[in-house]
């Protein structure tokens, strides 16, 4: 534990301290200036100790690094397109809610609607620390509006989350790259370059993926697609360190790198839940008009487990 959580720490067991005296008064003399000071020293406590409590969750390596961000549909067509876009519409609007700052990366655009891919990063304290939670596939139950006959669609799209790592000393040879090169486009699809600058690069050994387009030159955009295909390879390796360390310890780690995390149904009723910490919200709009916090805030508080 840093040296700033144990002074933080010592604040909350101060202030426990002083609430517990109030109330000891209150009990010997009721008044109500004391009720006043009780409620003003339990408010001011509570704000505390949820500030701190988040400091402690996000405490992990990775944590105050901002967010790397990549959303795939899965098998579909254009109703498992349009669920990506929700998907993006909802980390936007959290996003926006957080006060971070969003640039995006690489974006491929739906053939009729919503979008094939996109990648984005999200910069502000301890941005991947609160979108760790949100990597695994995520599940869409609707009546889809693509389809005239009005039937209900299940759908897919999968979600990654990869911190910024500045300057990965990690060597990866040129042999071991692919790299394809296509113009970048914006949302709905309008070109925004007359070039092919937009990089992807795939890493063959392992089939790992990092793409960008922001850069204003193709150059640019391989450096910033290298720096996010080192920052992901690294993170592989280190989950196989810890694979084996389980092996050896036999204690299992949470490594659940592309499981079903969430389901949002749409119909015949509405519900959000997460798959893992079983909490659900019975508000669907509110959710995907994101207000993630308290998913966020269960998952961080189960320890990833």
């Amino acid at each position: 534990m840093n040296r700033t959580l144990v002074n933080e720490y010592e604040a909350i067991k101060d202030a426990l301290v002083s609430i517990n005296e109030t109330y000891e008064m209150i009990r010997l003399e009721s008044d109500e200036d004391l009720l006043a000071l009780y409620e003003e020293e339990y408010l001011s406590l509570a704000t505390i100790f949820e500030a701190f409590e988040i400091k402690v969750l996000l405490s992990d390596k990775y944590d105050n690094n901002n967010a790397i961000i990549e959303i795939h549909p899965g098998a579909g067509g254009t109703e498992s397109h349009d669920f990506a876009a929700m998907l993006y519409r909802m980390y936007t609007r959290y996003i926006e809610r957080k006060d971070f700052k969003i640039e995006v990366m690489d974006y491929l655009a739906g053939e009729e609607a919503g979008i094939k891919s996109v990648v984005f990063k999200v910069s502000g304290p301890l941005a991947y620390g609160y979108f760790k939670s949100e990597k695994g596939v995520h599940r869409l139950v609707r009546i889809s509006p693509f389809d005239g006959s009005g039937r209900r669609h299940t759908s897919f799209a999968a979600v990654s989350v990869t911190p910024e790592i500045s300057n990965v000393e990690l060597e990866i040879p040129d042999s071991d790259i692919i790299m394809e090169t296509h113009r970048a486009t914006g949302a709905g699809g309008q070109h925004i370059n007359k070039t092919d600058s937009a990089v992807r690069l795939i890493h063959k050994p392992t089939g790992i993926t990092a793409g960008s387009q922001s850069g204003r030159s193709q150059h640019a955009n391989r450096d910033e697609a290298m720096a996010l295909l080192k920052a992901r390879v690294l993170l592989m390796m280190e989950e196989a360190h810890i694979a084996e360390l389980d092996k050896i310890t036999g204690v299992k780690s949470a490594i659940e790198w592309g499981s079903q995390i969430r389901s949002y149904v749409l119909h015949p009723y509405t519900l959000v839940k997460d798959t893992r910490t079983n909490y659900e919200e019975g508000n669907a709009e509110k959710v995907l008009d994101g207000e993630l916090d308290n998913f966020i805030y269960r998952y961080l508080s189960m320890g990833e487990k």
